[in-house]
């Protein structure tokens, strides 16, 4: 009997935080964070009754944070994600190779039947992913179309905008750039307090 297909997700957590908080133009706060619990029922969907769906999120944990993350990974773990944390102790210390070594992995173990990638990386994950889609293996990008070009040009691989799977956000995303304007015109808030220059001249 053969290995049951597998479908798994590989979430970008330094990616993704910092592509939302992009497009928020702040760090991320509880109403605009994305829900795993959704992000899961979505993998599976995809997945199907026959696959196996597996769940990994890949973080770095800057040294004296672990009060702050720890709440969150467990989060993860209890809705199903397998959690790779690695210190961040250079600006380099990143999670992009350990996150192409797993996808390797699981490629040769033979029965990776698509592989989907939570980030806007293109540097580190265009040709890796074209390439595995060139043996076979499905590649969906899921991320923000403001920061994932390389998936949104690729010829091979498909895009799926965050937003767009249902339940993610539990508000729309401010959206409006300068691409993407009404006819009507939108206002674009300030990314911060007029009063913070007082703050910055102290």
């Amino acid at each position: 009997m053969g290995t049951a297909p597998r479908v798994m997700l590989v979430w970008d957590a330094p990616n993704m935080d910092m592509s939302l908080g992009s497009l928020l133009g702040a760090r991320p706060t509880a109403t605009f964070r994305p829900r795993f619990d959704a992000v899961g029922r979505w993998l599976l969907d995809l997945a199907g009754p026959d696959a196996i769906a597996e769940a990994t999120v890949f973080t770095n944990v800057v040294p004296g944070s672990t009060e702050v993350v720890r709440p969150w990974v467990e989060a993860l773990r209890n809705v199903g994600f397998a959690v790779f944390a690695k210190p961040k102790l250079t600006e380099d210390s990143d999670v992009d190779e350990d996150m192409l070594a797993h996808i390797r992995l699981r490629a040769e173990e033979g029965a990776l039947r698509h592989v989907v990638v939570a980030s806007g990386d293109g540097r580190a994950f265009r040709e890796p992913l074209e390439d595995l889609e060139k043996h076979g293996t499905s590649v969906t990008v899921i991320g923000f179309r403001e920061h994932a070009s390389f998936a949104l040009t690729s010829e091979v691989i498909e895009f799926i905008d965050l937003e767009d799977i249902e339940g993610v956000f539990r508000e729309p995303l401010p959206r409006i750039t300068l691409d993407s304007l009404p006819e009507g015109g939108a206002w674009l808030p300030p990314f911060r307090s007029l009063r913070s220059l007082l703050e910055a001249r102290r």
